[in-house]
């Protein structure tokens, strides 16, 4: 592939060189790596005044092609997908592309045979089966816009999502096992139907076979796939066609419907999942993901199979049947790379090491974060625990609003540094600013988050709301993308992500950031992770407030407490130090991993009567035992 892969740091720099100094053919010549029906008349074209950004210019492609059948004839029989299932006695399932391609395609049929057609929403509330998968590429393959919502959302939340795009179909399952618990799916998806007009049907997919109430919308999906073949040619899309929608939850407002189109988010997605990664030919790579979020979409689905990869789908869970689940996948399907959550590392970090030792892990090559700056203590469990010292970690910063990943090392090409995402990725040009939005040209600086310029898979709008799209990403700082974070660099240009700038607590006067204060607290031997808050205080005007799990074999003492704000002092400064420190079990946390601090903000300031709805947390119940520890 022409120009496709990086492979050592002069070709990262002169690659990085060729695409600030003429994106247009820089990014070109990586889009005719790939099938188009019919070649662009404009590489691109933006005025992030209005903001309007759009590449490739004319070009028609469908993604299913690139992603499914430009591959049939060299690797229709390596494997696409492989299932790993929730219950380890249970097989896994190997699918490969000519099989993953039969599937798409008489799926697409079924959608078809329900009046589904280009433009037209569909609403997919699975879990991690491979229908899950099919169904998502069915949708690019007819031309209707998917709209995934993450399996453990309220009946609420998925409503929300269903009305704001008009859905017309949506896809579910009777019922899903999370470990041992089983969840009853469709009861959920029935209580949000009840208000949302727009649904037409509702086809369900028979994954438990649990009892499940049925409702005149109701058809099964095994029934469908008997009255359709497997023939469903690829419907022409233009290049700046929506793809998907995706709905990310700020911690205000309502969510917001991000739309991804065809094809720059195709190529930027599959050109970061093979540079970042160094994935070759006969690799299995593994994302523990979910495709409810934007990282199963870009880096389990896309852009995997743009780049003819065996990706790995998992059903379960990290603790089922016990901690070392996902040890005991590496070695069973020889793991190559293995890309995961911070949340996920630390929460594993609590157990006994044991529970890595045990399994053969010398498959593994890359390891992977995303979600969430990852802290030092983590990164160096990471690396010495699973890696053994001996595979590049690439610790990589993005979002669902960007498509894809913008800050990262590429694997055993660049340098890395604990806690660091290092280094803007090709044709990302980032810029640090002050307060004022002054740029910081000095080498070492600290200072807020700015891209400079588009790059391909740049969320277009918000659904139905392009005002807000404006005020949100583009209002803050004139012709930059504003992602809402800091982040700090040093003298040989790396980048660190302090956290969103919102999470500022200005305490006597003095401005506090709080992901600096949670770095340093998270350092300590005893501590697997934190959070801090502000809180309304009568001298300060606000005070800080700390959140804090150890390892479970570590007792709550007053020596901790005194031995926690000695750690702040020192490396932040006596007046960060918190006035409250509280012992938790577990942190608020969405599903995506991001820790709910608007949560603990009203609970440390003695408000509890209106925590929002806390359905869609990953841990609901912890949000009481916090409240009882706080009195």
């Amino acid at each position: 592939m022409q120009n496709f892969k990086i492979n050592s740091l002069e070709e990262y720099n002169q690659a990085y060189q060729k695409s600030i100094e003429n994106p247009s053919k820089f990014w070109a010549e990586i889009a005719e790596n790939f099938l188009w029906r019919k070649k662009w008349h404009t590489v691109l074209k933006y005025d992030w005044s209005k903001p309007e950004t759009k590449w490739f210019i004319g070009g028609k492609l469908n993604i299913t092609e690139n992603c499914l059948d430009r591959h049939l004839k060299t690797r229709g029989d390596k494997t696409a997908i492989i299932w790993e299932p929730n219950n380890p006695s249970e097989k896994a399932q190997h699918i490969s592309y000519k099989q993953l391609h039969s599937k798409v395609c008489q799926f697409a049929n079924v959608l078809k045979a329900s009046n589904v057609g280009k433009g037209d929403r569909v609403c997919i509330y699975m879990p991690m089966v491979v229908e899950l998968a099919v169904a998502v590429l069915a949708c690019a393959r007819i031309g209707a816009i998917h709209s995934v919502v993450f399996a453990g959302f309220s009946a609420t939340a998925l409503a929300a999502r269903i009305n704001d795009a008009s859905c017309k179909i949506l896809l579910t399952t009777d019922g899903v096992y999370r470990g041992s618990k089983l969840v009853a799916l469709k009861d959920i998806a029935d209580e949000a139907l009840k208000v949302c007009p727009s649904i037409e049907k509702s086809i369900v997919y028979q994954n438990t076979k649990q009892k499940v109430d049925w409702n005149e919308k109701d058809v099964w999906w095994h029934d469908e796939l008997k009255k359709v073949d497997d023939n469903c040619p690829a419907e022409e899309m233009d290049a700046e066609d929506m793809l998907f929608i995706l709905y990310t939850s700020g911690s205000t407002g309502k969510p917001k419907g991000m739309v991804h189109t065809c094809g720059g988010y195709m190529v930027y997605a599959a050109y970061t999942f093979q540079n970042v990664f160094q994935y070759q030919e006969n690799d299995v790579y593994w994302c523990t993901a979910d495709i409810g979020w934007v990282t199963g979409h870009s880096y389990i689905i896309y852009g995997p199979l743009a780049c003819g990869a065996t990706t790995v789908m998992f059903e379960g869970i990290p603790s089922y049947p016990d901690y070392g689940r996902f040890w005991e996948v590496c070695e069973k399907h020889k793991v190559n790379q293995f890309y995961t959550a911070p949340t996920a590392i630390r929460a594993l970090a609590k157990h006994p090491t044991t529970l890595v030792e045990k399994y053969n892990l010398s498959s593994l090559k890359v390891l992977g974060t995303v979600g969430e700056p990852i802290n030092e203590e983590a990164w160096h469990w990471y690396d010495e625990n699973v890696g053994k010292k001996n595979c590049p970690i690439v610790d990589t910063w993005w979002q669902t609003e960007t498509g894809g990943m913008m800050m990262t090392s590429l694997a055993g090409i660049t340098g890395q540094k604990p806690a660091f995402a290092t280094l803007p990725f090709v044709g990302i040009q980032p810029s640090l600013l002050d307060d004022k939005g002054n740029e910081l040209t000095e080498d070492a600086a600290e200072g807020i988050l700015a891209i400079n310029f588009p790059w391909p898979s740049l969320a277009r709008t918000i659904y139905g709301d392009h005002e807000r799209y404006k005020n949100v990403y583009f209002s803050a700082y004139e012709n930059k993308y504003f992602p809402g974070d800091g982040a700090l660099r040093d003298e040989n240009g790396n980048y660190r992500i302090t956290g969103r700038v919102d999470d500022v607590v200005i305490v006597s006067g003095h401005n506090l950031g709080t992901a600096p204060i949670e770095n340093a607290i998270d350092e300590h031997k005893d501590i697997v992770e934190c959070a801090v808050v502000g809180f309304p205080h009568d001298v300060k005007g606000n005070a800080l407030c700390a959140y804090v799990t150890t390892y479970d074999n570590v007792q709550e003492s007053d020596n901790l407490i005194a031995e926690v704000r000695e750690i702040v002092s020192k490396t932040i400064g006596p007046i960060a130090k918190p006035d409250k420190i509280i012992f938790v079990s577990g942190l608020p946390k969405t599903r995506s991993g991001k820790i709910m601090r608007r949560i603990l903000r009203k609970i440390a300031s003695n408000d509890t009567s209106n925590l929002g709805d806390i359905s869609t947390l990953l841990n609901p119940d912890v949000v009481q035992e916090i409240i009882e520890n706080f009195k």
